[in-house]
This record gives structure tokens, sequence and C-alpha cells, in this order.
């Protein structure tokens, strides 16, 4: 298998396992009060919208040439660090 096809099997695993991650938020969500869940559910929409943007690289990845693939790579590896960044600021939010 090549390189490229490795890479995007990794990078689909972690968007499904953050997208695993975003419904348990979205579960505790609805069992906090009206005020966390109002603030709760903007960082959820949040992150739903950086998932779909993680899902659109990877869609453009897959239709790249051969020559373009490192490019692409350098925009999904800017993309997932700030998926990183913004699950773990939810979940420290989500904690408190």
């Amino acid at each position: 298998m090549s390189d490229r096809k490795l890479y995007r099997q990794k990078k689909q695993a972690e968007l499904d396992k953050w997208q695993a991650e975003l419904d348990k938020l979205k579960a505790k969500a609805s069992s906090a009060s009206a005020d966390a869940q109002l603030e709760m559910n903007k960082r959820i929409e949040a992150l739903e919208g950086k998932i779909e943007e993680g899902k659109t690289k990877l869609s453009a990845l897959a239709e790249a040439n051969d020559d373009a693939w490192e490019r692409f790579k350098d925009e999904i590896e800017a993309t997932w660090t700030s998926l990183q960044s913004a699950f773990s600021d939810a979940a420290a939010k989500f904690k408190g």
C-alpha cells in the first residue's frame, strides 16, 4: 500500500475517533443545565465545523494527483493541529 493511502487511512481513523468523542460530548451536553448546554452547544458546533473541514481536506487529498498530495498533507497537518487543540479546549471546559 502506498504511503499516501496509509496516511489517508491514518487520518480517517483520527477523524473517526474525534467524531466518537464529539458524540460523547453531545451526550454530556444533553444532560447538563440549560446554561451549560448553551456553552457546550457552541463548542460542539465549532467542533463539528472543524471535523467537516477535516473531511473536506481528506477528500481533496484523495482527488489530488501525486505531485499535489504533499501540499495537501501540509494543509491536513495544520487542520489536525487545530482540531486537536479545539478538542483539548472543549474537553477541559466540559470537565470544569
